[in-house]
């Protein structure tokens, strides 16, 4: 079978991986790149002499093309996908798939109308590790799920477009999404600024899953170390993601509490102490994975896993967040969430929140204000 022929709009962060990986896949061929810089365009050149680099779209669309990936800045996604899907191209987007909820999902209808893969660079769901996480949780080892706590934080890398959400928390919450298979009923998150009194640097998200099952997301970009951790509560087991332990990526818990009842009808609640032990996860490059995935879908062997549908679905999650941030904290009943979307958060009406997700990008601070 002949090979999927890539070209690529964006060499700049993650572009350059993105190429050697379809590079090294073999269903797919990167024939061409796409970028407005001389310097990226050379750059290109260099690291892939038969790679043709090109400095517009309407170039890289006159090329024989399969597919199009697109790692450019968020507010670009979606004028890009929805050319490349016009064109006649599957198209790969880079977290998150657009800048608001109406873009988002504009682009998932889009290409589910004209027949074309649509799918999100939400690379974690291809690691071995989630891969792993996501069969304990469906086989019911861990028992009822009781939450989520999911710390991503480091020093740096400040962004200027969008704020620490929109650049930390999609891969989390694309994991717990994935993990849950269920929607988040509501959102609340607080955050701060620093360096750039536009843009949060730190941030808490909150989403309430239903079921007494909630998951809490602290990202920030002022930490003094670097922490990549998650853990995935049940009533039975728990487990315990940490990316940066290449040895030993997940750790299973036999740990938990007991309860029954007492005298006088009163619970009294036991400690169980079990065993630690951590799965083998097979070794493995998440992007390789990833892009060999997107191959089949684009061969119709498959459907995407993170598809347009979860595209929006965490850009809903993004943009209520920010919403929240603007209104202090209050908590967003999410679509499905309630038969109304609203706010439970009295000071937010006050001010004049309107109970449903903006037209415009959140992403980039208060120059997009939401309360209007």
């Amino acid at each position: 079978m002949d090979r999927l022929r890539i070209g690529l709009i964006g060499y700049g962060y993650w572009g350059p991986n993105l190429v050697r990986n379809f590079g090294a896949c073999p269903r797919t061929e990167p024939v061409a790149v796409c970028d407005a810089s001389p310097a990226r365009r050379a750059a290109a050149s260099r690291a892939y002499p038969g790679l043709a680099a090109v400095a517009t779209v309407d170039e890289l669309l006159e090329l024989p093309l399969d597919a199009v990936a697109i790692a450019t800045p968020v507010s670009t996604h979606y004028p890009l996908a929805l050319r490349c899907l016009e064109a006649g191209k599957d198209v790969l987007v880079e977290k998150p798939l657009a800048g608001s909820v109406r873009e988002a999902q504009l682009l998932a209808d889009r290409a589910s109308k004209l027949g074309r893969v649509l799918m999100v660079d939400h690379t974690y769901l291809f690691s071995n590790t989630v891969r792993r996480m996501k069969q304990l949780v469906e086989s019911g080892d861990l028992g009822e799920l009781h939450y989520v706590d999911s710390v991503r934080i480091n020093l740096g890398l400040f962004q200027s477009d969008v704020n620490v959400i929109w650049d930390l928390a999609p891969h989390d919450l694309s994991i717990v999404e994935h993990l849950l298979g269920a929607p988040a009923r509501s959102i609340s998150a607080w955050g701060c600024s620093h360096a750039n009194p536009e843009i949060e640097d730190i941030a808490y998200v909150n989403v309430d899953y239903g079921e007494k099952l909630m998951a809490n997301f602290h990202v920030n970009w002022l930490s003094p170390v670097k922490v990549r951790q998650m853990i995935v509560a049940g009533s039975k087991k728990s487990l315990i993601f940490n990316e940066l332990n290449a040895a030993e990526p997940l750790k299973v818990y036999d740990r938990g509490i007991e309860l029954s009842e007492a005298e006088e009808s009163r619970l009294r609640v036991g400690y169980r102490t079990g065993d630690m032990w951590s799965p083998h996860i097979e070794p493995g490059e998440a992007l390789q994975a990833m892009v060999a995935h997107f191959a089949e879908c684009a061969r119709g062997e498959a459907e995407p896993v993170s598809d347009g549908r979860m595209g929006v679905r965490v850009v809903r999650l993004l943009e209520a967040a920010t919403r929240s941030i603007r209104a202090q904290g209050g908590r967003l009943v999410l679509p499905g969430g309630e038969t109304t979307y609203g706010l439970t958060d009295s000071r937010a009406v006050r001010e004049g929140l309107r109970p449903g997700l903006a037209d415009g990008p959140v992403g980039a601070g208060r120059g997009h204000s939401l309360l209007r």
